[in-house]
């Protein structure tokens, strides 16, 4: 949830607008995790930008922790800017 408003810092009335966004990334190769669009399976890529994306950190959390139960090596979820 955002719950930041312009009324709340009247002095910096455009910071926390933009959205975050959180990817995968395997230890095991330093590749990101993208799904593929032709079967929905996890794909590895070479840069961030082509990685599947999450708007939260709990979220990223989530699915590394899923795909840790599912016996994926570790992975680190990691914040662009």
């Amino acid at each position: 949830m955002h719950f930041w408003s312009p009324e709340i810092d009247p002095d910096h009335p455009l910071e926390c607008t933009h959205p975050e966004r959180y990817v995968l990334r395997r230890l095991s190769n330093g590749c990101y995790l993208a799904i593929d669009p032709v079967d929905q399976g996890l794909i590895d890529v070479e840069t961030p930008e082509r990685a599947h994306g999450f708007h939260t950190h709990e979220a990223a959390l989530r699915a590394a922790t899923e795909l840790r139960k599912l016996g994926l090596a570790a992975v680190d979820v990691l914040k662009l800017e």
